[in-house]
């Protein structure tokens, strides 16, 4: 009973308590149903996690299937990539994967069935025709000319469309429903089409292929799918998928609901427009750190409970809103701060001198990887004569307000010692380029004797034993919250969203995996990408900032 009032509530989980309890299914049967034309971004994770999240909460089953039927636009590597997406969020679908491809035999025998039933019929008219003939919203439809052709001579003509008789675009199989119907998609719609391309699964077996709002109903119906869920956009279609499925003979009935999408601020969430992002270099690839997708949140060091809280925090509604950026971020922020060992790195290193430090020693100092877990242990950190520390980190006059290392001051180097900055040495342009300062051997790990604090505590990385490595700064690809509405993506890009910064980092980092995460502190969380640049160093993605940086500051 504990486990069911733990259980996230909506509407969807409602109708499914009542059908269940009304014994109108058994069980319960979702499917997450995505087409192969491109990576996952975050909004279809919402439907995984519900989809999904359902079959586990209910005892039921989910299934994954591929609504594979477009054949120019699908590829094998956006199939593979959305597996991989599924499982690494911690889902398993129910036996093997399914594609509505397998179902062409028969999708194709119930558009014979429409055709003998005199509800579907092969149309010779063109694109431009055809869309002439659908009306507006405020003025009804014509019917085709072909409209009231034989069944028989409809019969032969889809035939010959399914053996290669006809060109790309001679002809096509459209439903015949209502052409003055105050719904589109109601008015004699197609659903199938000539394409002379070949299928990932079937090859070239096929030149005709079923349209989706046709294929989606009956792939349910023959999977015993009992909750179809999509969203809003596919409200309208749900009169076409009940009426597909109520004039073809076939057991199942499954029933569609829909619920929002999910729009998030500074990103797209159209796979076409997320292709060209891709296609026109604007990023480096699907899973470019700063890509909405799956793939890119995951490289970026995001985790799959952070993406998880995030989709059960905004829920699930039957209203269209737009999350804020910093919801998301909340979420890996909360997940990471708990789990994410620390480390130290310096991005724009400027060397201090110890001068009173032993030359050529290397200390080795005891630092825990989490403040407040014991459990996570602790690691060794070289400590020498000569460290970095941030350029920012430095000044040398300052208020009261500026907490870090100014000369005559001290404050302590983490996990390390009191250092105090004596003097510094600048180039030709005034630009410092060494600190020298003196350090106190009396404390390590504890206050000095006579009771001083220090100014401040600030992060370094020792300057013979710390390992250069590659930082990308990454931040959002977009400078304005609704980027879709924008006419040019040149005008909304970002010039900051990827600032690349050649630091170092502390030597145990050399032993981190691709996407471990880490709390580079006093910086923010960031990840191994699993690669390395041109000079052979590591390359670490920063994941999100301590704090929001894009926060609104509220009026005083």
């Amino acid at each position: 009973m504990a486990e069911m009032q733990a259980r996230p509530t909506n509407f969807i989980r409602n109708i499914i308590d009542a059908d269940l309890e009304a014994g109108k299914h058994q069980t319960t049967h979702t499917r997450f149903p995505p087409e192969p034309n491109g990576y996952l971004h975050i909004g279809h994770a919402k439907s995984i996690v519900l989809n999904f999240g359902i079959a586990k909460d209910y005892n039921g089953f989910c299934n994954l299937r591929f609504d594979d039927t477009n054949p120019e636009k699908e590829d094998i590597d956006y199939v593979n990539a959305i597996k991989k997406d599924v499982n690494w969020l911690g889902y398993q679908w129910h036996d093997e994967v399914r594609y509505s491809s397998n179902y062409f035999d028969q999708l194709f025998g119930f558009a014979e069935e429409l055709i003998s039933k005199g509800l579907a019929y092969v149309e010779f008219s063109n694109q431009e025709e055809i869309r002439s003939m659908r009306g507006t919203l405020t003025s009804p439809g014509k019917n085709s000319p072909y409209r009231d052709v034989s069944i028989e001579e409809n019969l032969k003509h889809f035939h010959d469309m399914r053996d290669g008789k006809y060109k790309e675009g001679e002809c096509c199989l459209r439903a015949k429903i209502d052409m003055s119907s105050s719904f589109m998609c109601m008015r004699d719609p197609v659903i199938y089409r000539i394409r002379y391309a070949n299928h990932h699964q079937t090859g070239d077996k096929w030149c005709i292929y079923p349209m989706y709002d046709f294929t989606h109903c009956i792939s349910d119906a023959i999977e015993n799918i009992t909750h179809s869920l999509c969203t809003l956009e596919f409200q309208d279609n749900r009169r076409l998928y009940d009426w597909v499925l109520d004039n073809i003979t076939i057991d199942s009935r499954p029933h569609q609901y829909e619920f929002s999408r999910l729009n998030l601020e500074y990103t797209m969430m159209s796979k076409r427009k997320l292709n060209t992002l891709v296609t026109e270099n604007y990023v480096s690839g699907w899973d470019d750190p700063r890509m909405p997708t799956i793939a890119g949140l995951r490289r970026r060091g995001y985790t799959a409970a952070a993406i998880q809280e995030f989709c059960q925090r905004i829920g699930v509604t039957k209203m269209e809103n737009t999350v804020e950026m910093g919801m998301l971020e909340a979420c890996i922020r909360d997940d990471l701060n708990e789990n994410a060992p620390r480390a130290m790195a310096v991005l724009d290193p400027i060397k201090v001198v110890i001068e009173n430090y032993p030359t050529d020693s290397v200390e080795w100092l005891d630092a825990p990887n989490h403040p407040n877990n014991e459990d996570m242990g602790s690691r060794k950190l070289p400590f020498t004569r000569e460290v970095f520390i941030e350029r920012e980190d430095f000044r040398e006059e300052a208020n009261k307000k500026y907490k870090r290392l100014v000369i005559g001051k001290e404050v302590r180097l983490r996990n390390a010692y009191f250092v105090k900055a004596e003097r510094c040495d600048k180039d030709e342009n005034g630009e410092i380029t060494t600190i020298y300062c003196t350090y106190d051997d009396t404390t390590l790990g504890k206050l000095p004797a006579d009771g001083r604090k220090a100014k401040g505590v600030i992060h370094w990385v020792s300057a013979s034993e710390g390992v250069p490595a590659e930082i990308r700064d990454y931040d959002r690809l977009f400078t304005v919250p609704n980027p879709a509405a924008a006419e040019s993506i040149d005008e909304i890009l970002n010039p900051d969203s990827l600032i690349i910064r050649n630091g170092f980092i502390e030597p145990s980092l050399l032993e981190s995996q691709a996407q471990q995460a880490f709390q580079f502190e006093r910086l923010g969380y960031f990840c191994n990408d699993g690669t390395k640049n041109e000079a052979g160093n590591l390359v670490f993605n920063k994941t999100v900032g301590l704090r929001d940086s894009w926060a609104k500051i509220e009026p005083k």
